[in-house]
Formats: structure tokens, C-alpha cells, sequence
């Protein structure tokens, strides 16, 4: 396979796995519609870092390592799963509010570095993206491939992993879309706290 082939079928790879509903992007949705569209889209940023680590200890060999450590993969799989689960419990408790009124409450919202760290978290401690960056990089990606072609696939990952997410963060916080939420709030907050504490379980026993 020559490098732009190998491009392109990576990034259709990632596409895929992207727009597959998991802990990305139930955090963008929850992000998005209980903070504001700013704390969706820092959240994707966060995402955007945690695929940067997932290329990096894949690259020089960490991931040969987890493959072959069953509880050192046990290890991240419980902590991701610890993680959505306080999350989840979080959204179970958040109180309602209106979001269309003074452009969002600034005292609800919380700092980019905080929405960059909760994506961060939720994708590095995603077992699921570990298990997808093992398989890309030891039946795609073979150890021939150019540094300068690796260069262009991370970019191309990372960068597509904040755009699409970012999308999602702009579509969900749409004013129509906001009046819906604002509509079913607390029923919307409820159900992304069972979702998130089901993938929790999911991830950790099953």
C-alpha cells in the first residue's frame, strides 16, 4: 500500500470509529447542553490531546506493551470506567436551568482548561480508543511507514477528531435545538447520566 493509499484509508478508518456513538461524544452532548457550545468545543480540544497520546505511546512501542499486559490494560480499562461513571453520576445530579437566558449563566459554565481536561480523560481512559489504536497500528500501520507519512496521519487524526466533535458541539447547541433541550431537560441529563454510567459498566465487565 503506497503512503497517500495508507492516508486515506486511515482517516476513512477513523471517520468510522468517530461517528460511532461512544464516551466522545455523549461527553460533547452533556458538555455542550449543560455548560455551553465554548466547553463542547474546548472538550473536543481535549479529545484532540488524548488521540495525541494514543499516537504516542503507540509509536514507540508502548502499545506492544498493553497488548501484551493484560493488567496493565485491566488497569486503564477500571479507571476509564470509574471516571464515566462519576461523570455520569454528576449529570444524574446537575440541577436544570435555562439556557437561553443571558447567553448561559457564566458562573455555570466551566474553564476551557476544565472542559479540555474532562475530553482529555475521557478519551485517554477510553479503553475502547486503546483497543483501536493497537489495532491500527500493528495490522495498518506497519513499522516501514515514513516518519513524514506518520507526521501527516497523526495530524489528519487528531485534527478530524476535534473538528467532527466540535461539530456536534455546534449542531447540539443550535437555538431550536436548545429550546427542545430546554423543553426535556431534565429528562435529557438523566438519560446522559444512565448512558454514560451504562458504558461504564459495559467497559469495565464486559
Amino acid at each position: 500500500m503506497n503512503d497517500w493509499a495508507l492516508i486515506v484509508s486511515v482517516t476513512g478508518i477513523h471517520l468510522v470509529a468517530l461517528i460511532s456513538p461512544g464516551p466522545d461524544f455523549f461527553m460533547t452532548l452533556r458538555n455542550s447542553l449543560t455548560y455551553s457550545r465554548k466547553s463542547g468545543i474546548f472538550t473536543a480540544i481535549g479529545f484532540g490531546f488524548g488521540i495525541g497520546v494514543h499516537i504516542s505511546y503507540s509509536l514507540i512501542g508502548l502499545a506492544l506493551l498493553i497488548s501484551k499486559s493484560p493488567m496493565l490494560f485491566n488497569i486503564i480499562k477500571y479507571l476509564g470506567a470509574i471516571y464515566l461513571m462519576y461523570l455520569g453520576i454528576q449529570s444524574l445530579r446537575e440541577k436544570t436551568q435555562n439556557i437561553l437566558t443571558s447567553d448561559i449563566d457564566k458562573e455555570k459554565d466551566i474553564s476551557p482548561i476544565k472542559a479540555i481536561g474532562i475530553g482529555f480523560l475521557t478519551n485517554v481512559l477510553n479503553p475502547k480508543a486503546t483497543l483501536f489504536f493497537l489495532s491500527l497500528f500493528t495490522l495498518v500501520i506497519t513499522p516501514d511507514v515514513s516518519q513524514n507519512t506518520m507526521l501527516i496521519i497523526s495530524s489528519i487524526l487528531i485534527l478530524t477528531t476535534i473538528m467532527w466533535f466540535s461539530i456536534v458541539a455546534y449542531f447540539i447547541t443550535q437555538k431550536s435545538i436548545q429550546i427542545l433541550y430546554n423543553k426535556y431537560q431534565k429528562v435529557v441529563l438523566k438519560s446522559l447520566g444512565v448512558i454514560l454510567i451504562t458504558v461504564a459498566f459495559k467497559i469495565a465487565f464486559f
